[in-house]
């Protein structure tokens, strides 16, 4: 049934409404970092003004961005490459042989706010000699991203048949072989869900960074508050790191949102 004319201006309208609410902090964001910060308060200059490349000089130049950003990347590659290492195979055991209290476990390693261990992890890692380091950083990620792996494939390896496997096992291969030859290749979109997923969110992740890393290990989401003094705030510097940090990942997210959505709902039936 085609719906009505009243009904579609409003669904456009409301469609409208949303999109420019969650766009406008975006762009405002990206504007102010082309302007001064005399610019940024002068309410004339909101549309229309002179831009100006002059805080990303400042960012790229004088902050070692290029550095920090190399940081993040490695945080992120390492933190995700280590947690599909050991959540793919960790989530193919629980969903076969039926694990569930290794699954309600790492439920609730998802369901516990990774800023309570904070604390107990400075004071450990202190001791160890740890804090300042990349592996610190590395291990508190893989803390949150591999339970996301592991939920996010619990729910792929179900859905895939398991006539597949039952069929090689009668063939000679053992579960190690089934799952390496038969469902690690069938699950290949799934763990592309699960690694972008988890590197979107070290990307992005700003706490742990920010008790566990050092002067030379910061990652962008720390060195953007490099631009926040105790008396003033360098506005155009702040947005124009902010963009910095977000942009990456938004043209991550853009070009790679329609292998997330189905490796997200290929799981969501069986067989």
């Amino acid at each position: 049934m085609k719906p009505s004319k009243p009904y579609r201006v409003f669904r456009t309208s409301a469609l409208v409404v949303v999109v420019f609410a969650l766009m406008a902090p975006l762009l405002w964001m990206i504007a102010a970092s082309f302007k001064t910060n005399v610019d940024i308060y002068d309410t004339a200059k909101a549309f229309v003004f002179s831009p100006s490349l002059k805080n990303y000089e400042t960012v790229l130049q004088q902050a070692n961005y290029l550095q920090f950003i190399g940081n993040s990347l490695w945080v992120a590659f390492a933190a995700t490459a280590l947690s599909l290492l050991l959540g793919v195979p960790a989530a193919y055991s629980m969903s076969r042989f039926n694990m569930k209290k290794s699954a309600l476990v790492v439920l609730m390693a998802r369901v516990i706010p990774g800023v309570s261990l904070l604390v107990p992890w400075y004071y450990v890692f202190s001791n160890l000699k740890l804090v300042g380091g990349f592996t610190v950083l590395i291990l508190s990620h893989m803390f949150v991203s591999l339970p996301l792996i592991v939920y996010i494939m619990m729910g792929y390896f179900d859905g895939l048949p398991i006539e597949l496997e039952e069929a090689a096992l009668v063939d000679g291969l053992t579960h190690i072989g089934a799952f390496r030859r038969i469902t690690l290749p069938l699950s290949v979109p799934g763990v592309a869900t699960a690694g972008i997923l988890s590197f979107i969110f070290s990307w992005n992740n700003f706490m742990f960074a920010l008790v566990l890393s050092g002067s030379d290990t910061k990652t962008l989401p720390v060195a953007i508050f490099d631009f926040v003094g105790y008396a003033s705030i360098d506005w155009g510097g702040l947005m124009a790191a902010a963009t910095v940090v977000t942009l990456p990942i938004m043209l991550i997210a853009l070009f790679v949102q329609k292998y997330v959505v189905s490796g997200l709902t290929a799981g969501a039936t069986k067989g």
